[in-house]
């Protein structure tokens, strides 16, 4: 995004996203209730999911600039923040957010309301949408539970419905790349050691939006 793609819309809606993000963060601290009653204080996750806020629908505002387009995935761009804020809190994605996204994105498609897939697109898209994580869910077996939550595989299936066959696919692969990029820093840095939980979803959401507005 260049400064003179930079518009009012896209300014109120960074200041908004950015917002909603501290919010999220704020949502995500408390909800679901820890059971020893903590609430996290303010931090660098709160960062994270301010700039996340900011920079989705910011960006959104100019890569998606007809209204269609850019209500749908600005609404999903604010379910994605504060999946990604209650992540990096729980390590959780709720189902009462990934679970309803996945029949919205699938009528959105029947609807022919997506401009990323073509009604022609769709049933390989729906295919695409369910084989991707069920793969992804097969092969993390062996690794042992945790390697890859049931979440961040509801949240891949409406990734597709929305984003497409390659971006499922583009989005999976980035996240991938981003997530070992931050843990090898991480090792090096000894933040963390090889026995950490690490969380995927925040990566998952990271390399779905950048897909859906970089790479479409």
């Amino acid at each position: 995004m260049t400064l003179l793609a930079v518009t009012p819309l896209a300014v109120l809606l960074a200041i908004a996203g950015g917002a909603w993000g501290f919010a999220a963060d704020r949502i995500g601290a408390r909800w679901p209730a820890h059971e020893d009653g903590h609430v996290r204080k303010i931090d660098w996750r709160t960062l994270v999911a301010i700039a996340f806020g900011a920079g989705a629908l910011g960006v959104a505002a100019v890569k998606l600039d007809t209204p269609g387009p850019l209500l749908l995935f600005g609404a999903y761009f604010v379910a994605l923040v504060l999946l990604l804020a209650t992540d990096l809190d729980q390590r959780l994605l709720p189902d009462v957010i990934t679970l309803p996204a996945i029949p919205i994105a699938l009528v959105v498609d029947l609807l022919s309301l997506n401009p990323f897939v073509h009604p022609g697109d769709l049933p390989i898209t729906i295919i695409v949408a369910i084989v991707v994580p069920a793969i992804l869910g097969i092969i993390s077996i062996p690794f042992g539970a945790g390697a890859i939550g049931v979440g961040d595989l509801k949240l891949l299936v409406s990734v597709g419905l929305l984003a497409g066959p390659f971006g499922l696919i583009a989005a999976t692969i980035d996240g991938a790349l981003l997530a070992g990029v931050v843990v090898v820093v991480l090792l090096v840095a000894r933040r963390i050691t090889l026995k950490t939980y690490i969380p995927f979803g925040p990566f998952l959401i990271l390399g779905a939006a950048w897909t859906i507005l970089y790479v479409r």
